[in-house]
């Protein structure tokens, strides 16, 4: 009987000490701010905004908020990726509807790009 509980308070031990020891977790790779590029494709011109994680902001017609930012854990290709989500605001008919909602990859923009008239958004920096 007491085999058992003492195999069971080992296990338990183990699990404890590999939870404590520190690691490269996503917690260490999620940012606080993400910055990105937008281009005014009218006037060609480009401008830098810096985003706070949950928190919207308005730039010209758009509202832009990121959801969540993160770096890769690969040092050799460091890729960065976030979820944004943007409104357009000129369109009032349906303002719950987002003109862009998912992620996005700084080294590959393509996979799902954000698609407007006016104005193209990239990534370029997660941070803390």
């Amino acid at each position: 009987m007491f085999g058992k509980y003492k195999k069971f308070n080992i296990a338990s031990f183990i699990i404890l000490i590999l939870s404590a020891i520190p690691s490269n977790s996503s917690e260490n790779l999620e940012g606080v701010y993400l910055e990105i590029k937008i281009l005014d494709k009218v006037s060609s011109k480009n401008t830098t905004l810096t985003l706070n994680i949950g928190e919207e902001k308005k730039f010209q017609n758009l509202l832009i908020k990121s959801e969540k930012c993160k770096n890769s854990k690969f040092d050799d290709n460091p890729d960065i990726t976030a979820y944004l989500q943007v409104r357009d605001l000129n369109k009032k008919d349906n303002d719950k509807v987002f003109v862009f909602n998912g992620w996005t990859f700084a080294s590959s923009p393509s996979l799902k790009p954000f698609d407007h008239p006016v104005y193209d958004i990239w990534i370029t920096k997660c941070f803390n």
